[in-house]
């Protein structure tokens, strides 16, 4: 059916109103209420379409929320483009400048809600990888994945987007893409710096020398890696500033991720009075290297150790060698304290010592 069906079906006199006649005012009236009904229509059906997402995701259930709105309205727009065709006939009445013009602004209307659409729905990205997720808790890697595949639909998005809305605009795509050719490489010559920085991003994204929530040194910039885009990495500082880092400085710059140890290494100083008995300090040594062995968040006993390093004037010390299982700085912190703790306690059980500078021992 198309326009001048419509108009021809509608039993209305044949009165003449503003350069309309009654039958083709009536059917445009009605067009614009199926639009109504039709973006109204895709708005119910959406969420029942994608309920299982929803229900277990409230996040996805917020994206195709807001994503139903323009996909409604383009829906709508498309089912009338089609219905009014190019609005000729000889039932149809209409001014020049409307049955130009409607068609264009009706189709511009759609391309536009599509691509708004699209825009709002790579959200669903972040809740279809909750939605998979086992532990229901994203990592680091996955928020990175997840960053990146956002980046790069919305980049995409973009691109298409552009093309549609120029050829709903009129324009001709032949001599445009034929003018992209001429100037593409003045293009890429003025653009050497975003290509430049795209390819840092692919790099990262590629061999992912760290992820989002990394602690990394990036010559002089150390931080929290907060996030990975195309063009730039933001990392947050000690003291809560955000540092925008360029990707392509990652291509040729050393990164030092803190994330990627296997292990923290701690080789803390025990100095022991110097007129302790020998046996005692042997007895004591040993006692700490079963600290660091009995204790579950040590690792690598075979590379620990407690031994006398040094003889000084007025003091022994007690080199130890530990290396700590242990993802968090807080829970580092917290070992470190309990073991020193354990060896004061172990130092008075040998009745030993430590070290006090304000004491000096007469020869």
């Amino acid at each position: 059916m198309n326009m001048e069906e419509i108009v021809s079906i509608i039993p209305v006199k044949d009165t003449e109103i503003l350069g309309f006649n009654l039958a083709t005012l009536v059917a445009l009236g009605g067009l614009f209420v199926l639009l109504l009904i039709t973006r109204q229509i895709v708005k119910v059906i959406m969420p029942r379409f994608l309920a299982r997402v929803i229900a277990e995701n409230k996040f996805a259930g917020k994206v195709v929320a807001d994503s139903t709105k323009p996909l409604g309205t383009a829906a709508g727009c498309g089912v009338v483009f089609l219905l009014l065709g190019d609005m000729s006939g000889p039932s149809v009445l209409v001014p020049e400048l409307i049955s130009n013009w409607l068609p264009s602004i009706l189709k511009l209307v759609m391309v536009v809600t599509i691509v708004m659409w699209a825009y709002k729905l790579v959200g669903i990205v972040q809740a279809v990888f909750g939605w998979l997720d086992d532990d229901e808790e994203l990592d680091g890697s996955e928020k990175t994945l997840i960053t990146a595949i956002e980046s790069v639909l919305r980049f995409c998005i973009t691109i298409f987007g552009a093309v549609f809305i120029a050829d709903a605009l009129g324009f001709d795509l032949n001599t445009m893409i034929a003018g992209l050719g001429i100037t593409g490489l003045a293009l890429a010559l003025a653009a050497k710096d975003t290509i430049s920085n795209l390819f840092g991003a692919t790099v990262v994204l590629l061999d992912r020398p760290f992820k989002i929530g990394d602690w990394v040194i990036i010559g002089d910039v150390e931080g929290e890696v907060t996030d990975i885009g195309l063009r730039t990495t933001l990392i947050r500082t000690s003291l809560d500033t955000v540092i925008t880092m360029p990707n392509a400085n990652l291509t040729n710059t050393p990164v030092e991720n803190w994330g990627k140890r296997r292990f923290r290494r701690w080789q803390p100083i025990i100095k022991l009075d110097i007129n302790s008995d020998p046996s005692d300090v042997d007895n004591f040594c040993n006692g700490v290297m079963e600290l660091i062995k009995a204790n579950g968040e040590t690792m690598k006993e075979e590379s620990s150790w407690a031994q006398v390093s040094a003889l000084g004037p007025d003091a022994i010390d007690i080199g130890c060698n530990i290396y700590w299982d242990i993802a968090s700085s807080k829970v580092e912190r917290e070992a470190r304290n309990k073991f020193l703790l354990s060896a004061m306690n172990l130092a008075k059980e040998h009745g030993l010592s430590f070290h006090d500078g304000r004491i000096r021992h007469s020869a």
